[in-house]
């Protein structure tokens, strides 16, 4: 199913509760595309970047080659929101007089913690991936953050384009208000036998103004366009077959839905396989091998084992049974 999914679109998200394994199962269908011959750039957007821990080696904000006919990048929210409000504070500086350029460093210095600036920053360049990795790539894979964070950045193309949509017509009937106000201001100079102003950086300061709004506009169009586009993109819903895991999910495919993403197919990830004897001692000695490397990186630090249960831990009752087993 999944790599059928993949032979078909252009762009796979992979989401899911934290925890189930995106990460492996995003990469592991961008290398099986990558090997059969398509060009192919997987995307983290999870902040945790599990990305480069997977494939041991070091990825940044720039496409880095994994294997043949394979690219990696991470978008670091930090450094989307931090080249955001530079352009942002750069457009402000050509519009404000030189003595107000403190006011503007402080304001952005102040949004870059607002509630929402990364979801939006990094929406944007998630927007800037698309549009161009296009161009040069077959397939682009996103290994996304967990379901929640997700789900909100799959619904914001729709209200950051209307939002930009509306700062571009209030943009434009402020304009038209300038220009008739010079208008009158040229009328009001030839009558005195003056010269008629000149355009001036002023019309370049707007003209700026609107280019910016119009690129993110368009980017965030083209963005909703390309999620809505059942033909292009398909979302892949990775979880476990636990209780919490099901219930996100059936949460998250609702989330989508409403927000007109295709569901392309479910990965339930870690299911226990039959003949589980032989399986669990080879799991067994792997979880000590990886025990060993944590007790010899943090010694001092104190360490509770607790043991897989055979049934869900739901309800006080549960709880209180499931207590018992701390020291």
């Amino acid at each position: 199913m999944l790599l059928e999914l993949a032979r078909g679109r252009r762009i796979l998200f992979f989401g899911g509760k934290g925890g189930v394994g995106k990460t492996t199962v995003s990469a592991a269908t961008a290398l099986a595309m990558a090997n059969e011959g398509r060009k192919v750039l997987l995307v983290s957007t999870d902040p945790a970047h599990n990305l480069g821990h997977l494939f041991d080696r070091a990825i940044g904000s720039r496409p880095v080659k994994l294997s043949s006919g394979l690219d990696g990048l991470e978008l670091d929210p930090e450094e989307t929101v931090k080249k955001h409000l530079e352009e942002v504070s750069s457009a402000l500086y050509r519009l404000m007089p030189m003595e107000l350029r403190g006011e503007v460093d402080k304001h952005m210095e102040l949004s870059r913690d607002a509630p929402g600036m990364q979801e939006a920053a990094l929406l944007e360049k998630i927007a800037e991936v698309v549009e161009e990795g296009l161009k040069d790539y077959d397939l682009i894979v996103f290994d996304t953050a967990p379901s929640g964070h997700t789900a909100r950045l799959m619904a914001l193309p729709e209200m950051m384009s209307a939002w930009t949509e509306g700062l571009i017509k209030r943009r434009e009937k402020a304009d038209k208000f300038a220009a008739v106000v010079a208008g009158m201001g040229r009328e009001s100079d030839r009558d005195l036998g003056g010269k008629y102003f000149e355009e001036d950086a002023e019309a370049q300061k707007e003209s700026r103004i609107r280019q910016i709004l119009l690129r993110r506009r368009n980017r965030f169009l083209n963005l909703r366009n390309a999620l809505t586009d059942r033909d292009k993109t398909a979302f892949v819903i990775v979880l476990a077959a636990e209780r919490l895991p099901v219930l996100e999910t059936i949460e998250l495919a609702a989330q989508l839905k409403r927000t007109g993403v295709t569901i392309g197919g479910l990965v339930v990830n870690k299911r226990m396989p039959a003949g589980v004897s032989e399986f669990m001692d080879e799991r067994k000695a792997q979880e000590e091998k990886h025990l060993k490397v944590l007790a010899e990186a943090l010694p001092d630090i104190p360490r509770q084992d607790l043991l897989l249960v055979a049934h869900d831990v739901v309800g006080r009752e549960a709880l209180e049974v499931f207590a018992t087993r701390l020291e």
